[in-house]
């Protein structure tokens, strides 16, 4: 369509061009900044309150989110990662505006001479943002490279995006995500949050550019709805906010060379560069150096999981991980575990007078086969959990797992030991998603992006000759969040039973040797 309207101006009659040149300079007299054809303008245009733009390097990401702040703007506030980034931004905004307005330093700002502000911030560490700013209004928030950041970290951005004092009501409000595909755990929650868009396998999938609503339910979770306005659910108000994304190309931008800049890229070394040439969101990122799990074995065991519907049939349930919660934002989540087959995992949010009974509950609605509990009891959480099931199921089916205690065993070679039980639980699990064991693994794991981002988090090292897993406040720091599904399956595969065989393939190897009845008696006692 662009390239049609550009043929009828070309074509117009001088007198016409220059009455239409008139026309546009009154309509846009001071305008600094003009966005690309292509997909630039229409994330310029596009009426998306949260919008995700880019995929490849070099199209024009960062341009966008500096023409959107000096033009469409009052109050924005633009952010990377680290405040160290900012430098070549502010080269742009002076290349554009000249120094006039702006100010470098410690708090670079630009204020231009229609009112306009733009302070330019780094995040930091995870939430610490310059606090001397938290809860301002900004209606632009403008967020150079995503992924980077974890999704907390943007979801406390996305609280300060609203109109300020000064600035006229009607003023638009409207988040910009640029950003490259993540390339570690911390950037995967794009995936999820723009699933409609970005994940093939979305139930309802949605076109580059168009419109989805969004809101954040009671427990936080972020939940697709066919509501464009406020409404109610059980008394309470929720306000939908749109979403979409808009894919940009390295040929997208004019101003660059896009063979010699796609030149430099193929130098970058694999897996970074099919990544970044890709523009993939989905595509597999590089592993960390001594990550504990490989990012391709889970998404192998996740391939596994998905080619059946149910557990395997004549496997009992073996054990529960129960990873505890005592109220507040994380969920309590339950891992149950058919040998080597694991459910989708259950979450909840659970209140903080009534946590214990709560988690016993939904363990006791979930239980089958008289299957093993293992319970977190290192942040004290358990304790409530743990002595309501002692007194329905009895302890001799409970496991206090804490994960800060003496390791029990060693690396399946018998070389090394670990540092403590929660290093010993993922390293454990490790060995059991190994591809290069003997007949491969078998082990089946839900499809969950957060599970996918809590086991592969996660780093190593050696201190002689044991192994310390990555601290978990550092790994929370890493993802943004708590790994509680991650924590579950771990504990899941630390207790319970393994290795067992179908009953009816039992049947068969014993009916061989024992009479009828005595077969039939032993697959009733099979159920564990």
């Amino acid at each position: 369509m662009l390239d049609e309207i550009l043929d009828r101006l070309n074509n117009l009659p001088p007198e016409e061009l220059k009455a239409l040149e008139k026309e546009v300079n009154e309509a846009m007299p001071d305008q600094v900044w003009y966005p690309n054809s292509g997909p630039q303008t229409d994330a310029y245009f596009s009426k998306a309150d949260i919008l995700l733009y880019g995929g490849e390097p070099g199209g024009g990401k960062t341009g966008l989110l500096i023409g959107v702040a000096l033009t469409q703007q009052k109050r924005s506030l633009l952010i990377r990662k680290q405040f160290t980034d900012l430098e070549g931004i502010l080269d742009s905004v002076e290349a554009i505006t000249g120094k006039q307005g702006l100010t470098r330093g410690n708090r670079p700002r630009y204020r231009s001479t229609d009112g306009r502000l733009v302070s330019f911030q780094g995040m930091g560490q995870t939430g610490e943002i310059d606090t001397s700013k938290q809860g301002n209004a900004f209606d632009g928030i403008l967020v150079d490279e995503a992924a980077q950041l974890p999704e907390n970290d943007v979801r406390l951005l996305i609280g300060w995006n609203r109109v300020g004092s000064g600035v006229p009501k009607n003023q638009r409000c409207r988040i910009i995500l640029g950003s490259n595909p993540p390339v570690n755990p911390t950037g995967d929650w794009l995936g999820t949050f723009f699933a409609p868009w970005l994940d093939p396998k979305y139930i309802n999938p949605a076109k580059f550019g168009e419109l989805r609503w969004f809101y954040f339910n009671s427990e936080g979770k972020s939940v697709e709805t066919q509501h464009t306005e406020e409404f109610e659910i059980d008394g309470f108000k929720y306000y939908p906010k749109s979403r979409t994304y808009i894919p940009a190309k390295l040929e997208d931008n004019p101003y660059i060379n896009a063979k010699e800049y796609r030149k430099n890229l193929q130098t970058i070394p694999e897996p970074f560069r099919s990544q970044l040439l890709s523009g993939n969101f989905l595509a597999a990122r590089t592993d960390q150096h001594n990550q504990i799990i490989p990012t391709s074995w889970v998404q192998a065991a996740i391939g596994r999981h998905e080619k059946r519907s149910l557990p395997p049939e004549g496997i009992p349930m073996c054990n529960i991980g129960l990873d505890c919660s005592g109220g507040g934002q994380d969920d309590a989540c339950l891992s149950p575990r058919y040998d080597h087959y694991f459910s989708p995992l259950i979450k909840f949010r659970t209140s903080s007078n009534e946590a214990g009974e709560e988690m016993a509950s939904e363990v006791i609605k979930t239980r089958r086969d008289r299957s093993d509990i293992t319970i977190d009891m290192g942040g004290g959480y358990g304790s409530s959990a743990w002595r309501i099931l002692r007194e329905n199921i009895g302890t001799e089916y409970l496991t206090a797992y804490r994960g800060g205690e003496v390791a029990q065993k060693r690396t399946q070679d018998g070389k090394l030991t670990f540092t403590n039980l929660r290093t010993q639980a993922y390293w454990s699990l490790r060995e059991a998603l190994d591809p290069e064991q003997n007949g491969g693994s078998h082990i089946e794991l839900p499809n969950d992006n957060r599970l996918l981002a809590g086991l592969t988090a996660p780093t190593f090292e050696l201190q002689g000759v044991k192994i310390k897993a990555e601290p978990k406040d550092k790994v929370v720091q890493k993802l943004g969040f708590s790994p509680n599904e991650a924590d579950a399956v771990a504990m899941s595969w630390f207790g319970g039973k393994k290795g067992l065989v179908p009953i009816t393939q039992q049947r068969q190897s014993f009916s061989k040797a024992l009479p009828t009845k005595m077969a039939s008696q032993y697959d009733h006692r099979r159920n564990i």
